[in-house]
């Protein structure tokens, strides 16, 4: 895994699910992790799922669009949420929400259907992106760091392609 911050730093985990993202995180060292879902039978499973570990974890049932922390955070992880949002107001509304989230100069994971990726995910239509469109949606309040896209296999064997991107928030003197 590759490490984008210090253990010591808060990362929220968007559409968190039941992945096993966020003890492989605990297991490298984290212990500033939120987990973000509209599910709250997902947040359970995922509590359930740790053990322990789960009071390392703060857990907060919210949309995307309006979730609000505590504090700043660090790293705003998304893999495979916000290519639900097909309106553009409610991918601007994510946008705002992130960029509220975030300290300056904190950092934006995303993986998200890339533009050969499906039209649908769960009997339900997606926004597929490429790298240009994401930095045209995040453009405001982000600088696009690094993208790649990448094939996925999935449980039952089927190929989708993701476009990864990391974004940077702006600083304080950028935004003012």
């Amino acid at each position: 895994m590759r490490r984008v911050t210090a253990p010591a730093e808060s990362i929220a985990t968007i559409g968190a699910g039941t992945s096993t993202l966020i003890s492989e995180l605990l297991a490298a060292g984290y212990r500033s992790i939120t987990a973000v879902d509209i599910s709250q039978t997902a947040l359970d499973r995922l509590g359930a799922n740790l053990g322990d570990d789960s009071a390392h974890v703060q857990f907060i049932r919210s949309d995307a669009r309006s979730v609000l922390f505590p504090t700043a955070i660090d790293v705003w992880h998304d893999r495979a949420a916000f290519h639900f949002l097909t309106d553009g107001a409610d991918q601007a509304a994510y946008v705002r929400t992130a960029a509220a989230a975030l300290r300056p100069e904190g950092h934006l994971v995303i993986a998200t259907f890339a533009e050969r990726g499906p039209e649908q995910c769960s009997g339900l239509p997606v926004a597929r992106h490429s790298a240009g469109s994401l930095e045209s949606v995040f453009g405001s309040g982000f600088d696009l760091i690094e993208s790649f896209e990448r094939e996925h296999l999935t449980p039952w064997g089927a190929t989708q392609w993701f476009t990864h991107a990391v974004m940077r928030s702006h600083s304080r003197s950028e935004i003012e």
